[in-house]
């Protein structure tokens, strides 16, 4: 009796699985991270009586924008697609005689019918279709429990100091490898999985990697409080610092992070405007007009001294006095002091074929000499390019002994200071 059993259940079997089945995902709600597939049966529908998971060759999956589908045989990932439109599978082992050739599907059904037989009428085989949400998931809100490292770089005031700050905010995340997040994260499940069962993982390991973020930013002189208009900047740096957990073990990527606010202690704050004040005293032209002001202050307050304005102005001199500098001596070092000149950075190619920045080849040791507008350095009086003449100027004048360039190039002195040699027709660029 067990074996017709067996060979009837393995003959119906066979035959309700011979129809093609489709499968349709609906849209998944933004809770939902991956759904198993099913097919889709209707009131008409003659394919009711088909196994679980058993999808039958040349049966069609369709695939929405914003999602991925993925077949997995025998728990094996079989096929993939993430590009919108219809999929037919044709590699499945479970033939059709509606699909592929009646002969070839007469065929495949009787080595299905023997293999089923063996196993007593079951199948023996388990197929399933996934579908994946590939949307952007959003509103995860996050906030630091404590305060965390910020470092504060200014190449302005030379200012480099580790402060504490608090911030909150809402970040982003996708699913940026499928396959990955599957055998990682999802693994064969039965039912949807939703992002309540990863969010507070993630929460964790996001608060984590937000200090080595931060210092990413810092580095690159952002200040704490520009946090916010720099969200993009921000998801390229939690995604550097969380690659290794959340890129290459769970196929998660950062889509966006928005800070609503960054505040630092009133102590951090009160310190860092006192070293940007002080800063703008390294101008002496500043620092004399903060003297001149705080010189008017104390005459206002001389003036007002209780035991009488001389009393106030006598006190005023001799602090005056102590203190070495007035504000005329700063303004006469300040109308002093040039400011120097940047160095010229844009570079020119020598004849030698070496782009140099300096005055001389860093290769053969020629001096820098007239550019053509062909965008050729020249020595000579025509270019070794295009041999346009050197155009009609006034003589520009360095020493051809050592290089040396006067402040005026046009009007030099009788001898170079460096090396005693008269200037003439030969100093002539």
């Amino acid at each position: 009796m067990g074996l017709i059993k067996a060979a009837l259940g393995a003959a119906s079997s066979v035959l309700a699985d011979q129809w093609r089945e489709y499968f349709y995902c609906e849209s998944m709600p933004e809770n939902v991270l991956a759904t198993k597939g099913t097919k889709r049966v209707s009131s008409r529908s003659s394919n009711t009586k088909g196994s679980d998971n058993i999808i039958t060759n040349g049966s069609v999956i369709a695939v929405n924008e914003g999602q991925c589908m993925m077949i997995v045989d025998q728990g094996r990932i079989a096929e993939f697609s993430a590009e919108p439109g219809e999929f037919t599978w044709n590699a499945s082992t479970e033939a059709s005689i509606f699909y592929g050739g009646l002969g070839q599907g007469i065929l495949g059904t009787w080595e299905n019918l023997k293999r089923r037989f063996t196993f007593g009428g079951d199948t023996g085989k388990d197929q399933r279709v996934y579908f994946f949400n590939l949307k952007e998931i959003v509103g995860n809100k996050f906030g630091t429990p404590s305060p965390v490292p910020f470092r504060v770089v200014d190449a302005n005031i030379g200012l480099d100091v580790d402060i504490s700050i608090r911030c909150n905010g809402e970040y982003s995340y996708k699913i940026v490898d499928p396959m990955l997040f599957y055998k990682n994260v999802c693994g064969n499940i039965t039912e949807n999985y939703t992002r309540d069962r990863l969010d507070s993982q993630l929460k964790s390991e996001f608060i984590t990697a937000l200090q080595p973020a931060l210092a990413q930013i810092s580095q690159a002189g952002i200040r704490y409080s520009a946090l916010p208009g720099h969200a993009s900047e921000m998801a390229e740096a939690m995604n550097a610092v969380l690659t290794a957990k959340w890129g290459t073990l769970r196929g998660i990527g950062v889509v966006s992070v928005g800070i609503n606010s960054a505040t630092a202690s009133a102590e951090d704050e009160a310190m860092i405007k006192e070293l940007q004040k002080s800063a703008v005293f390294r101008n002496t032209n500043m620092a004399a007009a903060h003297m001149v002001q705080a010189q008017a202050e104390a005459m206002k307050a001389a003036a007002a001294n209780e035991n009488g304005a001389m009393m106030g102005f006598m006190g005023l001199n001799m602090a005056q006095q102590a203190g070495g500098l007035n504000a005329n001596a700063l303004f006469q070092m300040g109308a002093a002091e040039k400011p120097t000149a940047p160095a010229d950075q844009s570079g020119w190619r020598c004849a030698c074929g070496a782009m140099n920045t300096g005055k001389f080849c860093t290769e053969c040791g020629s001096p820098r000499g007239w550019m053509c507008s062909c965008g050729q350095v020249n020595q000579g009086k025509f270019c070794a390019n295009c041999g346009a003449k050197k155009p009609a100027s006034e003589p520009l004048y360095r020493c051809d002994k050592c290089g040396w360039e006067p402040e005026d190039p046009r009007h030099p002195p009788k001898f170079c200071p460096e090396c005693g040699d008269p200037f003439g027709e030969e100093d002539i660029q």
